[in-house]
């Protein structure tokens, strides 16, 4: 038994989207669903109490920047990253791999695993499929993620499948390492953009019987409309009782879209850094608080939305505490913007469970411009 399952609730029967519910031992959420990333173990500038407030329900956190710092061994004397951030819902660490991989000249890639120098210090570091299962068992999250490799846009097809070959080697071997009951591994789907080595990939990784699957090597610089085909070419060979993740996708077009092709989970950066460089997220796409236009601006970032950045301060007062470089700046307009995409995701599962997605889908792409 796995400690994590996915529990099917309603297919839509004019579209891929899928209601469903993630069962861990930190409790049940419900899915499609958004996770705010906490890379540092923490969600930039924000409390577990006000993430609990906007509707969070799993939270990641990075394990290559974990591993470097403070290191495994110090989060497991504390207990766990749940006891170490006091987040008592639900978590999810990635294996490091796509980290390791944006290092290009600073990392080497053998069949044993990756070598490569911190960005911290310089100092040389090796991070393989056993070192990371080990590392993720010792960070104690609910979900570990296999330690893959993240093929590149463009790459040719004899890289792409040597590549995506060695990520289902390095899949078994995490399985094979991971001996945790009270966490569950997902592996990850690779092929690039190779429909025949992404039905590869998905056929290999769902013989090892992963609790759920990743969806890798996606959004990574190539144009939209093949990263949705790609995508739609992806699910089609995955299992319908099995959690899917497309990993580090997080704008509201992008998951509207991937919600009609079948995905569940999501996570993303997009959120809270934006943030950090003033610029809010609204229904049809993106609002520069910093900019000159909203400086004698009262009315709040959205005067449809709920959170407390909204219920409480005017774009002209967020655009004063940029200019003047507080740092309440950043919390306000992060507290938004998650709550932002947690309140969308709701609202696509209702109306998934109303029969009414393909209607929100249509009337949302409609306004959104980018």
């Amino acid at each position: 038994m796995h400690a994590v399952t996915y529990e099917l609730i309603k297919e839509c029967s004019r579209s891929g989207a899928r209601l469903g519910k993630l069962h861990t031992p930190h409790g049940t959420f419900d899915t499609p669903m958004f996770m705010p990333v906490g890379t540092q173990a923490t969600v930039k500038t924000l409390a577990p109490e006000e993430l609990y407030a906007m509707g969070s329900q799993i939270i990641l956190s990075n394990t290559y920047h974990l591993f470097l710092r403070p290191g495994h061994e110090l989060v497991k004397k504390a207990g766990g990253l749940h006891n170490f951030m006091r987040y008592n819902r639900g978590m999810l660490t990635d294996s490091g791999g796509f980290q390791v991989f944006s290092l290009g000249a600073m990392r080497k890639i053998k069949e044993e695993g990756v070598t490569f120098r911190s960005h911290i210090d310089g100092s040389k570091k090796f991070l393989s499929p056993e070192i990371a299962t080990e590392v993720q068992e010792a960070l104690g999250a609910d979900i570990a993620m296999a330690f893959d490799e993240c093929i590149p846009y463009p790459a040719d097809f004899d890289y792409a499948k040597q590549s995506t070959l060695r990520t289902t080697r390095w899949a078994k071997r995490c399985l094979d390492t991971h001996t945790s009951e009270d966490q569950s591994m997902f592996g990850i789907v690779q092929g690039g953009m190779y429909p025949e080595l992404r039905k590869m990939s998905a056929d290999q990784l769902t013989e090892m019987d992963f609790a759920g699957y990743g969806i890798g090597g996606l959004s990574v610089g190539e144009p939209k409309p093949l990263m949705y085909d790609i995508l739609n070419q992806t699910t089609e060979h995955m299992p319908k009782n099995k959690a899917r993740y497309l990993m580090g996708v997080g704008t509201p077009d992008c998951i509207v879209e991937a919600v009609n092709l079948g995905v569940d989970m999501f996570d993303c950066v997009f959120p809270t850094r934006v943030a950090r460089n003033g610029t809010a997220m609204v229904p049809e796409g993106r609002l520069v608080v910093r900019n000159a236009a909203y400086a004698e601006d009262f009315r709040p970032i959205d005067e449809r939305c709920g959170c407390y950045t909204c219920r409480n301060f005017s774009r002209a007062y967020i655009r004063h505490l940029f200019k003047a470089e507080e740092l309440f700046a950043l919390r306000l307009l992060t507290i938004h913007n998650l709550h932002f995409l947690l309140d969308f995701t709701k609202q696509i599962r209702s109306a998934i469970a109303s029969d009414n997605f393909p209607e929100l889908r249509e009337r949302f792409l409609e306004n959104y411009r980018g």
